[in-house]
């Protein structure tokens, strides 16, 4: 019965301080960077805990980031069966005289629903985003219809209201102010809650976004993807872990990036938007993800450590 006792005091005096580590370990796990851009959110997926937040909730000019909603409705009529990854797609003349990124579809042309969406997800194709909108929706407006309605769904805020399927912006003039009136918004926390509904819903989606080419069959025509940080691509803004999202880009938007990365069970979201160069995002999104990681697998590899010494100490203390 002492012996029991000796080892309750010393398990009493060591699991203290070793709470205490672990805290102190977790608020020093990395010190907040200091990130050159607009606005920047950094979310941990498994918690849904925002990490870092700078100009979170300030509606900003997204650029093809805003593709991630209509990446989301279009997978969530796949997965009720409304339409197939076979289906084909009709290119109309709407489709075709969309401005930005494309591939240059012509009138009349025929592609699947696969090809165009693994060409807005990899090369974020403007008129292939038009052309499922239309697809999905019978118009491109009524595809919007359902975007916003879909943002309301899963609780974005009213700083985030989608005006088109590509991102586009309306207003094109250099010599005009950018508005937000009549045009597409979203919050950076909008965001980053958006790409976290999204993997958590169609996880595939991580393996087309971490495709490093896609083929648009009958046509010879390779699409490269634009996340510079993915692994396989090897370039220097790689980043190990990374499989996705969605990159963006328009004078006023300034170079934007949707990042997410996994490493050893954690995942983590960074939302970086308005940096001065597409170099500057992946740059700025490595400062987010090293931060991140720092937090989130400290404390992880704490708590396993000390869960693993109390287990020992309560075995030798009941045996």
């Amino acid at each position: 019965m002492r012996k029991r006792w000796l080892w309750l005091i010393m398990l009493l005096l060591i699991t203290v301080p070793v709470g205490s580590v672990i805290i102190g370990n977790v608020e020093r796990a990395g010190f907040k960077p200091r990130v050159d851009a607009r606005a920047v959110v950094l979310m941990d997926l498994n918690t849904g805990r925002i990490l870092l937040s700078e100009n979170g909730d300030v509606p900003l000019p997204p650029a093809s980031m805003s593709k991630l909603m209509t990446e989301l409705v279009i997978l969530d009529d796949i997965k009720t069966g409304k339409r197939s990854w076979d289906d084909e797609v009709k290119i109309s003349d709407h489709a075709t005289n969309v401005s930005g990124v494309r591939i240059a579809l012509k009138s009349g042309d025929t592609l699947t629903v696969r090809e165009l969406f693994q060409s807005i997800t990899v090369y974020s194709a403007n008129d292939a985003a038009v052309a499922l909108a239309e697809h999905f929706a019978g118009s491109e407006e009524a595809f919007v219809r359902k975007m916003n309605a879909k943002a309301q769904e899963i609780g974005l805020t009213q700083g985030t209201h989608f005006v088109n399927a590509s991102g586009v912006e309306r207003r094109t003039s250099n010599n005009e102010a950018w508005s937000s009136d009549g045009e597409t918004v979203m919050t950076a926390s909008d965001t980053a809650k958006l790409a976290a509904h999204l993997i958590k819903s169609h996880p595939d989606i991580l393996n087309t976004s971490s495709k490093t080419q896609t083929k648009i069959n009958g046509r010879n025509l390779y699409l490269s993807n634009t996340n510079w940080m993915l692994p396989s691509l090897g370039g220097p803004y790689s980043y190990e872990g990374t499989d996705g999202l969605k990159t963006g880009y328009t004078a006023s938007a300034g170079y934007c990036f949707t990042g997410t990365a996994e490493k050893q069970g954690s995942r983590l979201i960074a939302v970086v938007m308005g940096t001065e160069s597409r170099e500057a995002r992946f740059e700025e999104t490595r400062k987010l993800f090293d931060y991140g990681f720092a937090k989130t697998l400290t404390w992880k590899e704490r708590l396993d450590d000390w869960f693993q010494f109390s287990e020992t100490a309560a075995a030798l203390l009941y045996n």
